[in-house]
């Protein structure tokens, strides 16, 4: 059987669930992976008021979605960040509060490891319903982000050190092992999405990124090719080298080489599809990830989660374009095969 093709309802905010969830159904999903922010998924609801979580599944069943997975990243992004009026824009109001930096980044973290155990709540309520729907990887995800106190030394002038770097990625770890910890208590995986503007946006910062928790059992990734492609990352290497910890699967596509020359890979202070950009985020299937070799590779590595498209793309319509990336995700996906294809040559099989 193949994958389950799902949507993130992140870009979908806008929308209440119940207006949603019938048009994720009609574009061809089979499940959503819920924000939690706009409507979609309210963690201090599914914690403290009686029957939210319940509400969730009775609308997810009555149109016949699967979830597989909740995703915070907008506050796991104000957890490492450097804190400024932008953040403000993204965060709850409790969560924001005075915008003292630290108090911010303190109940950041408090508001993760609070979705962490919605999660378990909120699975556990499901699992019967689920049972009836495609196996994903057996494993309760929360996908998010970690934001950085160093993302802006991404360019070593006035001289960085390493040592100066360090000190980033040890703030991370700091913060983050006792989150990890809150999550290994709950029984639930925390999988970064590795992104420019987190501790962890390539290869190597990934396994930094590791190294700085120690390895924690509950720390992996929410892998996207279109973050790292455009940045000249191997996206297809990063499957093979984090096989293990790979805990959920966004498909979004991106191009790159397309602009006018007039801006680089760091986006030059433009907006999103600007005509003079290197790189930009596209429908799924109609930029320059190689999406069979990615199956091929989460085959190979034994992935059984999600597919889940993160539908992105100015220049598009998005109930056009989420319908056709659903349908391109489907007839890519294929069942891995149990037996040898020469097998039939043995007389014995014969």
């Amino acid at each position: 059987m193949s994958r389950p093709v799902t949507l993130f309802t992140g870009q979908w905010a806008d929308i209440p669930a119940e207006e949603l969830f019938p048009k994720v159904k009609a574009m061809g999903f089979d499940g959503v992976e819920l924000a939690c922010w706009g409507d979609h998924f309210d963690v201090q609801k599914a914690l403290n008021e009686p029957g939210y979580i319940e509400g969730r599944w009775e609308l997810l069943k009555k149109h016949g979605l699967a979830c597989y997975a909740l995703s915070n990243h907008l506050v796991g992004q104000a957890i490492c960040d450097l804190i400024d009026e932008r953040h403000k824009s993204i965060l709850p109001d409790y969560v924001w509060g005075d915008g003292d930096p630290e108090g911010v980044r303190q109940r950041a973290a408090q508001e993760l490891i609070d979705t962490a155990k919605a999660a378990r709540k909120f699975f556990d309520v499901g699992k019967e319903y689920m049972a009836t729907k495609a196996a994903g990887s057996g494993k309760t995800v929360v996908n998010g982000f970690t934001g950085s106190s160093i993302w802006g030394a991404l360019y070593a002038f006035p001289p960085t050190s390493q040592e100066y770097i360090q000190k980033g990625f040890d703030d991370f770890g700091n913060r983050f092992k006792p989150i990890l910890d809150a999550f290994d208590k709950e029984d639930v995986f925390f999988a970064l999405e590795v992104h420019p503007t987190e501790i962890a946006f390539d290869i190597v910062s990934a396994q930094r990124a590791i190294d700085a928790v120690g390895g924690h059992k509950r720390f992996g990734f929410n892998y996207d090719p279109s973050h790292l492609g455009y940045q000249g990352v191997d996206y297809v290497k990063f499957i093979y080298q984090f096989s293990e910890r790979i805990h959920h699967a966004h498909m979004k596509d991106v191009w790159w080489g397309h602009g006018t020359g007039e801006v680089g890979v760091f986006g030059g202070h433009t907006d999103f599809c600007d005509a003079r950009r290197y790189w930009d985020f596209r429908s799924v299937g109609r930029g320059d990830i190689n999406f069979e070799e990615v199956i091929v590779a989460l085959n190979d590595t034994g992935y059984n989660g999600p597919l889940s498209i993160e539908w992105e793309d100015g220049r598009m319509d998005r109930f056009h374009g989420a319908t056709e990336s659903c349908a391109f995700i489907k007839g890519l996906d294929f069942p891995r095969n149990t037996v040898a294809f020469d097998a039939a040559f043995d007389k014995s099989n014969q």
